[in-house]
């Protein structure tokens, strides 16, 4: 899962950042209006996690042009606008959730889980599938009722993977949701976390579409 911070306070910032990173999100941090609008562009992100206060742009107006542009990520405003206006508007122009400075970045994390699981149309906060279960509150996975011992982006993948099964994600779109600005990519590093996986939940659980991608197994 890919996540777009837009945040000027860098106290601030780099708190959540670091938060939501030791979640197993890729973050992405944009400081301004027009950094965040640029990023939101390309249309990578599962969640925007968006300030108000912003400078060369204020965020209310970065969100409704994201939502006048298309824009569809659940978008979660972190402000210190405490004011009752301040929460309508916000949710008028496009917001699915409102938290207020200072938070505790355990709702936040919370709260992000919610409006992904949300977005995803799954009300259980366990995710199922045939005989896989995965719970990104706890960041545990099971295979018949076992644990299982995943790698944080193995974590990610297969909650890509889970939250949308009938899905052919193409290699490119997994880079997309498991990295962030910065972070360094093999040429084949979605071949070797699905071989890992493969390894972990047995050969046939993840499918190869030939020249597409990758996608779960179907249940019967």
């Amino acid at each position: 899962m890919r996540l777009l911070l837009v945040e000027d306070d860098e106290m601030i910032g780099e708190s959540v950042a670091t938060t939501m990173r030791h979640a197993g999100y890729a973050v992405d941090w944009a400081r301004d209006g027009r950094e965040a609008e640029l990023s939101l562009s390309h249309d990578l992100y599962d969640l925007v996690l968006l300030d108000l206060g912003l400078p060369k742009a204020d965020g209310i107006d970065v969100l409704r042009r994201y939502r006048r542009d298309g824009g569809s990520a659940p978008v979660l405003i972190l402000t210190a606008r405490d004011a009752v206006e301040s929460r309508i508007a916000g949710l008028d122009g496009g917001a699915d959730d409102y938290l207020v400075k200072p938070f505790d970045v355990d709702e936040l994390a919370a709260r992000v889980r919610a409006l992904l699981r949300r977005r995803a149309g799954q009300g259980n906060p366990v995710y199922s599938h045939g005989n896989i279960t995965l719970n990104p509150a706890s960041r545990e996975a099971t295979l018949n009722g076992e644990p299982l011992a995943l790698g944080p982006r193995e974590f990610s993948l297969l909650q890509t993977l889970i939250e949308a099964p009938t899905r052919v994600f193409t290699r490119s779109e997994l880079e997309d949701k498991l990295y962030g600005w910065g972070d360094e990519i093999s040429s084949n590093a979605i071949e070797v976390h699905v071989h890992g996986l493969r390894r972990k939940l047995g050969p046939t659980q993840i499918v190869t579409v030939r020249g597409v991608g990758y996608r779960l197994m179907r249940c019967e």
